[in-house]
């Protein structure tokens, strides 16, 4: 039996919308509909979905979040940035989840964890008032022992490893490398009572070395579950990542 869950995100969806209705996302012709393509994510068997409401809003929008925490029947997985905004915009809302996220305007999408470390006195309060709000809390980390440590001094729910780096990897030693501090960081982090969750750069082909981490809990993926839908749908598409996903050993 497969444990393994899968959180879609439909951040690409809204962009290909955005691209051509970004002045108008009101619009009843505006498509694709990023809430659509939620249910469809759900009917094939998806757990969650997840969207990230940036503060440049150059995808998914208020209005989605809205719409997804009326609509689904599983959850909503909410990454955000440690903003004033947008943590007014989650307390309004009440996602079951958010996972905060480090944010730069000129990155195309999020290429690294948060430094848990220097940021621990921002983001304190803010992991508090989520919490209060009764919102599951986890923080985008990279691999290492010093930001799992410092994310279960924080007292957050879960962490998500980002696993970008192991994706990216153009060399077998380099891939060697990363998958082992993934090891260790999930095994610190599960020791640490944490849920374990990673995301970033996994693909259908990948992810036989998502099996190697132990531990895990959810997979949070998007970009390839979106491409792969060009090509065979987005029910298929899904349904083929959690195949790909079946038999992790835990």
């Amino acid at each position: 039996m497969n444990g393994l869950r899968l959180g879609v995100n439909i951040d690409h969806v809204a962009t290909l919308r955005q691209a051509r209705y970004a002045t108008m996302p009101e619009s009843k012709n505006a498509e694709p509909d990023p809430i659509l393509a939620a249910s469809i994510c759900e009917r094939a068997g998806a757990a969650g979905l997840v969207a990230h409401l940036r503060a440049d809003r150059r995808h998914i929008q208020e209005r989605d979040v809205e719409r997804l925490r009326q609509s689904l029947m599983t959850k909503l997985n909410l990454e955000m940035g440690n903003t004033e905004q947008i943590i007014d915009i989650a307390l309004r809302i009440v996602p079951d989840e958010v996972c905060l996220v480090p944010e730069k305007r000129e990155e195309v999408t999020t290429e690294g964890g948060l430094d848990v470390i220097a940021q621990r006195k921002d983001l304190e309060p803010t992991i508090k008032r989520l919490q209060l709000a009764g919102i599951r809390v986890s923080l985008f980390i990279d691999p290492t022992l010093e930001q799992v440590d410092a994310a279960a001094e924080l007292g957050v729910e879960m962490v998500e490893l980002h696993t970008g780096k192991l994706a990216n990897a153009f060399t077998e030693k380099i891939q060697k490398e990363e998958l082992e501090q993934l090891r260790a960081a999930a095994r610190a982090a599960s020791e640490s009572h944490l849920q374990v969750n990673a995301g970033h750069g996994i693909n259908y082909k990948n992810i036989k070395l998502i099996h190697e981490i132990p531990s895990l809990t959810e997979l949070n993926i998007g970009h390839s579950i979106i491409s792969r839908a060009m090509w065979v749908g987005l029910e298929t598409a899904v349904k083929e990542m959690l195949a790909a996903m079946k038999n992790y050993p835990g």
